[in-house]
Formats: structure tokens, C-alpha cells, sequence
């Protein structure tokens, strides 16, 4: 596969994210540069940390669907975390120096000028980080199959584990991104109708801190799925009942599913009526493995058979609530 075919297969959120967060970087950096505003460089910042990184996260989803080789049999799906981890280094900088220009915003408050420059350009970051996080709830819906579930928003937000790491990324840090920009709007408005200058200073210390949040939970998150998380409960119980449907399945001895970005490999072993030769036996196990492999989510399946030994293994595992 060439690497503009790579490409094509990055992970839209991302890629579109990186280059509205450029545009409003280099827009937010001139305003602060000309005005001076405290809450308008952490704005900038944070605009720059979210370019980088979703620019990082496009080349790495792209990348992780690179096709199996001889070397790397199972494939490069968690390469995205990698990539991820990375951006979660370089929101950690960019936040420790929002927090420090925060704080000497506090000590030596100082009155921001070009008052219409700043609310236009955070007028204009509103609406495009507000346009790639509604995007991302969609790709979230899309990708944990969700979309009749209600309000996009709680649909998001009970649905995030499911989705890849880059839409994830994409959805905390444009998140953050939304609110920093309302929280920076109201910094420049209280500063300059009621004179209040260590609000400057206060807001881009808490949109610094948001920021930190930001970059322990996507940590926290691509962490997990280097080590390789289990596969949620749902999921579990979807591909369980697929088994379980075939005529010829009596039971489910044992299953293990290993999430890998959104992604999902099966490893089990099924226990099958008695009297079946084995031929047939062997028929019965990948007609299973046909269906389950049918599932777009589901990478790969390794199953094993035995004959039903009249005892009761599989339990539907409760969702939570």
C-alpha cells in the first residue's frame, strides 16, 4: 500500500482538527503578540499543542493500518498510541507554560489592548473548535456503532472508550479547546468593562490546568491500550450471542477479547453438541468464525473446539449502568 493510500486511510477528526488548530494558532499568536493578553497567548498555545498533536495522531492512525507483515504478524495497531503518547508530551509542555504565563499575569497584571482583534479571533475559535468537536461526537457515535442512542453529547461521552485513540484525542483535547476559548472570551470581556486585571491571569491558569486534565486522561487512555485492555462488556456479550446463535454451539467455554484501538481480536473455545464426527466438527468452527470475522470491528479469531461436557461456563457479563 503507497503512503498517500496510508493517507487516505489517516483518521478524519485528526486530520481536520490539525489544520483548523494551525489557522487558529498563527490567528490567536498575532492577537496576543499585538494586544498583549494573557488569556489570548494560553488560547494560542493550546491551539498550537492541539495542532501538533492531532497532526501527530493523523500520520499515526494513518500509519497503525498498515497491513501485517512477516516481522510484525499481528499487525500495527497500537502504533497510533505511541503517537498519541507523544502528543500527551507535547500538551504537557505547552501547558506548563500557560500556567507560568498565568502566574505572572497574576503577580504583574497589565490592561490587553486591541479589545475587537481578540473577540474576533475567539469568535472565530469558537466556531471551528466547536465544528471539529461536534465532528468527533459523530465519529464516536459512528465508530461505537451508537447513533440512535440520543443527545449526541451523552452519546459521546458513554461511547468514547469504544472509539479509536485519535478520535478520542481529537474529542478531549477539542473539548478543552471549546470551553478555553469561552473561558478566554470572558477573560478579555471582564477585563475590559470592569477593569478586573487578575482575570487575565486567572483564566489562563485554569485553561493551563484544563490542559493538564487533557493530557492524563488521553495518557491514561493510550496506556492502557499499549498493554492491551479487554474488550467492553457489550461488546463481549455481541460476540458471545453470535456464537451462541449457531444452531450447532452449545455453550462457550472460555472467551478473551483484547481491544486494540477500535479494533477488537477473539480468542475462545466453544463447546459443541455431542455426536458430531470430526469433520463436521471442524465445519461448525470456522461457519463461527466466518460470522464473527463479518463484524468490521472484529480483526481476528482464534477458536477452539470440544465437545459439550454438560456443564454450564458462559454467563452473560451485566452491562454497567
Amino acid at each position: 500500500m503507497g503512503f498517500i493510500q496510508l493517507l487516505k486511510k489517516g483518521n478524519t477528526s485528526s486530520g481536520i482538527a490539525a489544520i483548523g488548530n494551525t489557522v487558529l494558532a498563527i490567528l490567536k499568536g498575532i492577537a496576543a503578540a499585538f494586544s498583549g493578553s494573557g488569556t489570548m497567548f494560553a488560547s494560542a498555545m493550546h491551539s498550537l499543542a492541539d495542532a501538533v498533536n492531532q497532526g501527530f495522531v493523523y500520520f499515526g492512525s494513518a500509519l497503525a493500518e498498515m497491513k501485517p507483515s512477516k516481522r510484525f504478524p499481528v499487525g500495527f495497531g497500537r502504533l497510533i498510541n505511541i503517537f498519541c503518547m507523544v502528543a500527551v508530551i507535547v500538551v504537557t509542555i505547552m501547558a506548563y507554560e500557560t500556567i507560568m504565563k498565568g502566574w505572572k499575569l497574576l503577580k504583574h497584571p497589565s490592561e490587553p489592548s486591541d479589545f475587537l482583534l481578540n473577540l474576533f479571533v475567539l469568535a472565530a475559535a469558537i466556531a471551528v473548535d466547536g465544528f471539529i468537536l461536534v465532528k468527533a461526537m459523530k465519529e464516536i457515535a459512528e465508530e461505537a456503532r451508537a447513533e440512535k442512542q440520543g443527545n449526541i453529547i451523552v452519546t459521546a461521552f458513554k461511547n468514547a472508550g469504544k472509539a479509536s485513540p485519535a478520535t478520542r484525542l481529537v474529542f478531549y483535547e477539542d473539548l478543552v479547546a471549546t470551553s478555553g476559548a469561552v473561558l478566554a472570551l470572558l477573560g478579555i470581556i471582564v477585563t475590559q468593562f470592569f477593569g478586573f486585571l487578575a482575570a487575565d491571569g486567572a483564566i489562563t491558569i485554569l485553561i493551563g490546568l484544563l490542559m493538564i486534565i487533557v493530557a492524563f486522561r488521553v495518557g491514561y487512555d493510550n496506556m492502557v491500550g499499549l498493554i492491551g485492555v479487554a474488550a467492553p462488556t457489550e461488546v463481549e456479550n455481541k460476540m458471545a450471542g453470535i456464537m451462541l446463535a449457531d444452531p450447532d454451539v452449545v455453550d462457550i467455554y472460555k472467551m478473551r477479547m483484547i481491544q486494540e484501538g477500535r479494533i477488537y481480536h477473539i480468542d475462545g473455545i466453544v463447546e459443541l453438541r455431542k455426536g458430531l464426527s470430526l469433520a463436521q466438527a471442524d465445519d461448525i468452527k470456522f461457519r463461527v468464525m466466518d460470522r464473527l470475522l463479518r463484524e468490521p470491528e472484529v480483526a481476528d479469531v482464534t477458536l477452539g473446539i470440544i465437545e459439550d461436557d454438560e456443564k454450564r461456563h458462559w454467563k452473560e457479563v451485566p452491562e454497567p449502568t
